[in-house]
This record gives C-alpha cells, structure tokens and sequence, in this order.
C-alpha cells in the first residue's frame, strides 16, 4: 500500500514539475486538481514540527517534480530557441485561460475598493517591469558581476512561486525577467563548464529552497488573515503577466513572419482551450470531492 501510494504521489509530483517548466502553467493549480494543494502547503510549513511525516509525504512528489522538469527541458529549449513567437503565444493562451476561474474564485471572497489597490499593483508591477532599460538576457557568464550572484538567489526565490501559488508562473517570472532562457543554457553547459555551471545552479537553487518554505509560510498567512486581497492580488499579477510576455527579450528579438503568426494564433488558441479544460476539470473534481465529503 506505501508503495502504490509512493507512486501515486511521485506521478502528481511529475504532472507539477510539468507545469512549474512552463511558463503561464502554475504548479500550485496543478496541485490543487490533484487535490492535494493544502496538503502540500501543510507539510512544507510543517516540515520542523512534523519532520518524518512531510518529509516521507514530500519526498515522491519532489522527485516526480524533477522528472517532469527534466522531461520538458530540450522540447522548452529548443521551442524558445528556434520558435520564440509561437511558443509565447502558446504561454499567453495558457495563461489567458486561466483566467475565468481565477476571477470566478477571488470574486468569492467579494470586493471591496481597497481591493483594487491589491489587484492594480501588481498588474503595474509586472507590467512595469518589462520597461526597465537594463533587462533583457541575463548574463550568467564567468563574467557576470557579483551582484548578479545575488540577484540569482532572489530570482531563485521568485521562481519558487510556481509551486506555492495558484495561477502564478514562476517559469513565466523567469522569462520576464530574462533568467528563463540562461538558466536553461546554463544546464546544458553543466558538462562543459561545470564548476561555475555548479555555482550558479546551486544559488538558483538555494533561493529555490529558501522561497520554497518562505512563500509557503508566508501563503499560508495571508490567505488566513486576508483571503480576499491576496486573491485580488494574484489575479492582478496574472492580468499584468499575459501582455508581459510580449515584452521579453526572446518575442521583441524574434524574427516575425505569416507563417509564425498563423501557427502561433492556433498555439494561442489551443493554449486558452488546454487551460480553460484543465481548470473546469478541477472545479468538478473539488466539486465532486465536496460532496463526497
């Protein structure tokens, strides 16, 4: 029975590190079809008291979670690489079928007019940020500076959000941000170049883990003490993130054609359908799992 039940988390586990490598796909939405989501955040938060029961419960989900990434890793690559605009395209759609559920979710809670400061800021954030002169690729060269060593830990961390918060991309945060496609080459140089390959993976990776169980903790609360802000929130975050995307340095640089359009319409289209399926599926599973209840 532990071992079905070992197999059974490590296939969730994978259908989340799937979702966590695509940007405008969120983990955390994945977990929450799988009913499994509170569970997830529970343990994470309860790691220190409750060590041996979350650490058994997040061990398979963790080791699906990195073979779904790995799964994705040359398709991704190679997509942005050589077929930038119909592969964001696809990433908008995606995230742009997201959004019916998301606002019927946050509409639960109400709305008050303080709650379009929670939804605003975000949204300007993200799409603010797309206008900073200095972003574009990041540079994660032997050269790079050494603040970048630090920014590298903060992105960690932002990336970290794909797990622990519904309908939030980390993936999409890290192609804004330019860190999407480095982090990427970076992997595929860990052969080649691997002791500065190691360290710049290793802080990625440290800022991961610390907001991994920060965003956790900090998700927690907020959505205790102020459910219907932070939910405004996110769906300020995730309306600012579908035209952020035509911002990035991989759509601005990318040679555009008829061609490239049309099949990137279709992605688009399939993209919002994808989403809008995958959400409606797990409204009529919770649904479903209510009643049984």
């Amino acid at each position: 029975m532990k071992v079905k039940k070992f197999f059974k988390n490590f296939a969730m586990g994978a259908g989340i590190g799937v979702a966590m490598i695509i940007p405008g796909v969120s983990g955390g939405t994945i977990a929450v079809l799988f009913n499994v989501y509170e569970k997830l955040i529970g343990a994470i938060s309860d790691l220190r008291k409750d060590f041996k029961n979350s650490f058994f419960f997040l061990l398979p989900i963790a080791l699906g979670a990195l073979c779904g990434i790995a799964a994705l890793y040359f398709p991704l690559k190679y997509a942005i690489q050589y077929a930038p605009v119909p592969t964001i395209l696809l990433f908008a759609g995606l995230m742009t079928g997201s959004l019916p559920k998301l606002f019927k979710d946050t509409r639960k809670n109400g709305f008050k007019p303080t709650d379009f400061i929670a939804l605003i800021l975000p949204l300007a954030l993200v799409v603010g940020i797309c206008f900073i002169p200095a972003l574009g690729q990041a540079d994660l060269s032997e050269s790079m500076l050494w603040w970048g060593y630090v920014v590298l830990v903060l992105i960690g961390a932002l990336a970290s959000c794909a797990l622990v918060v519904p309908g939030v991309s980390g993936s999409l945060l890290l192609l804004i941000f330019g860190y999407y496609q480095p982090i990427l080459d970076v992997i595929s140089q860990i052969f080649s170049d691997f002791p500065h390959s190691l360290l710049v993976l290793a802080l990625f990776a440290a800022g991961l883990i610390a907001g991994f169980f920060s965003i956790a903790k900090l998700m927690k609360l907020l959505l205790k003490k102020f459910p219907r802000a932070t939910g405004w929130a996110i769906m300020g975050f995730v309306l600012g993130s579908i035209p952020a995307l035509c911002f990035t340095d991989e759509f601005l640089n990318a040679k555009i054609d008829g061609v490239q359009i049309a099949v990137g319409a279709l992605l688009c289209l399939a993209g919002v359908i994808l989403s809008a399926a995958i959400a409606a599926y797990a409204e009529s599973r919770n649904a479903k799992n209510l009643n049984i209840n």
